[in-house]
């Protein structure tokens, strides 16, 4: 039997460059899959057990629909597998503009509060759930001219450890990935002349997660897990 046979994973973020990998190792992990993304691409993931949901996590509202959306098919959530992020930088708080705040917060920080909250009330019925997230290690160990960026994933780092603490009496689990860079295409494209042999491979991510979400990784809870590879 499959790790996560018989489970209903949520993916936000499924399409992306770390959200591709995540969703095909929970799909080959025996999970039912509702991948959520801004857009789907048309020749996207193929699978029996996948269904794709395109919608703008940017709005409460929005969150709900979508968590009642993946209910009304799948009867539960099991799992929420938070990916979707952003990046911005490369200016010193003085000089960072209200916009790039603004989005940071918006695509680190509230689109996660809001999925959480989604889902909390279905997992706290039946007495079970687990919620991850993938956070960054600039939320641990900020660096400068990335000062948004870095306050954005402390701040998902702390809800998803007091996740944990309001929700153990229900046996949810909450966890944060915390990855280096991780070699995306969009890192590769944002940096071509890197050295990406120091770099994480997706695939790592992405196994961590998939064993988070199983039963052997139901006790793992209140933690903020470092992915660093050989950027230790």
């Amino acid at each position: 039997m499959k790790p996560l046979e018989g489970k209903v994973a949520l993916i936000t973020g499924a399409t992306g460059g770390l959200g591709t990998v995540v969703t095909e190792a929970f799909l080959a992990a025996g999970a039912k899959v509702a991948g959520a993304a801004r857009s789907i691409p048309p020749n996207g993931i193929r699978h029996p057990e996948f269904v794709a949901i395109a919608v703008e996590l940017s709005t409460a509202e929005a969150a709900r629909k979508l968590a009642e959306d993946v209910v009304g098919r799948f009867g539960r959530i099991d799992a929420l597998v938070h990916v979707m992020g952003g990046f911005a930088g490369g200016k010193s708080v003085a000089e960072t503009d209200d916009a790039t705040f603004e989005q940071m917060l918006q695509v680190n920080y509230r689109a996660a509060f809001y999925m959480v909250r989604a889902v909390l009330p279905g997992m706290r019925e039946r007495g079970a759930g687990s919620i991850l997230a993938v956070a960054s290690r600039q939320g641990v160990e900020p660096s400068p001219m990335v000062g948004s960026y870095s306050a954005s994933k402390a701040a998902l780092v702390s809800l998803i450890r007091t996740v944990a603490l309001e929700n153990k009496d229900r046996s949810i689990s909450a966890n944060t990935v915390l990855p280096g860079t991780m070699d995306t295409p969009g890192n590769r494209a944002g940096d071509p002349h890197a050295d990406r042999s120091q770099w994480v491979q997706p695939a790592q991510v992405a196994a961590l997660l998939v064993h988070l979400a199983t039963d052997a990784g139901a006790q793992i809870t209140g933690a903020a897990i470092p992915v660093y590879g050989r950027q230790l």
